[in-house]
């Protein structure tokens, strides 16, 4: 059995410990940590994700030393980044979430590696610290705020159910949630995250279909707030999975990507699990 709480530094999340496991009590453990839907607003994978998220053989290393951007730099001499993980821009954040990374320096790891190499030679992976208590390492750092559930620079989101995580950072506005989330019609808040990610929440007033891209806009004509692009290859695909024009319209959405700065704030939207429709759950206030 696995539970998520509130973390402090150096907690993670946490399976019961009944001995040493086996490579199907890992498997079972990364499954059951962060398994299952995150319910009717949430976005499946694409297929092309597919390779990116094929598991290879479980691996034991220890940790060594984090670098630049969460790297785990292992006693092996091997490199390797957290799976589903967006980095914290912040610098105080960055140095949070080093710390709390180091925290397992020299603890035995359990990887279970994705994907291929990157370009610099590393492999994406779920990581289990085997201590005490085993902890899943990119879960710790979602529930304490120190990171966002994201693909990153990979083509899907292995582990989907790491969204629900962040839900209680979120809530209690710890980490990068401090502040509450930031509003697709805070134009002046948006503009400050000009060349960073962003986590967005807003409601979507107008959709404007093109034959090129697709917009989605926050704002009403004539004040500014966010646009985001789509695509026509990424609209087909949010449309094969139910989210069009008219579904969209008038409902709270939260984006996720990299704010730019054209006549206004603007995001173009990656792929599918760059959008979430959270309708049902508290609206930003007015």
């Amino acid at each position: 059995m696995t539970m998520v709480r509130g973390l402090g530094r150096g907690e993670g999340f946490k399976g019961r410990r009944s001995g040493r496991r086996g490579a199907s009590g890992w498997a079972w453990l990364l499954a059951t940590a962060c398994g299952g839907s995150l319910g009717s607003h949430s976005v499946a994978s694409a297929p092309r994700g597919e390779e990116a998220c094929r598991p290879a053989a479980l691996r034991e290393d220890r940790l060594a030393d984090v670098g630049r951007r969460g790297e785990l730099i292992l006693a092996s001499g091997r490199r390797a980044v957290l799976s589903g993980l967006r980095w914290p821009d912040e610098p105080a954040l960055d140095a949070d979430a080093r710390t709390w990374l180091m925290s397992f320096r020299g603890v035995p790891l359990v990887l279970t590696e994705r994907g291929p190499e990157d370009r610099w030679g590393r492999r994406r992976a779920d990581g289990i610290a085997d201590g005490a208590e085993p902890v899943d390492l990119a879960g710790g750092l979602i529930t304490a705020g120190l990171a966002y559930a994201d693909p990153d620079e990979a083509d899907a989101l292995c582990r989907p159910a790491l969204r629900t995580l962040e839900e209680a950072p979120r809530a209690a506005g710890l980490g990068l949630w401090a502040g509450g989330p930031l509003a697709a019609t805070d134009a002046a808040a948006l503009s400050a995250r000009a060349g960073r990610f962003a986590v967005i929440e807003g409601r979507v007033l107008h959709v404007g279909e093109r034959s090129a891209r697709t917009y989605l806009d926050f704002a009403r004509r004539g004040e500014q707030g966010l646009t985001v692009t789509v695509q026509k290859r990424t609209w087909r695909t949010l449309s094969e999975h139910g989210l069009s024009a008219a579904t969209l319209k008038g409902r709270l959405v939260r984006i996720r990507g990299m704010v730019e700065i054209g006549r206004g704030p603007l995001i173009e939207l990656a792929g599918i699990e760059g959008i979430e429709v959270v309708e049902g759950e508290r609206a930003l206030r007015r």
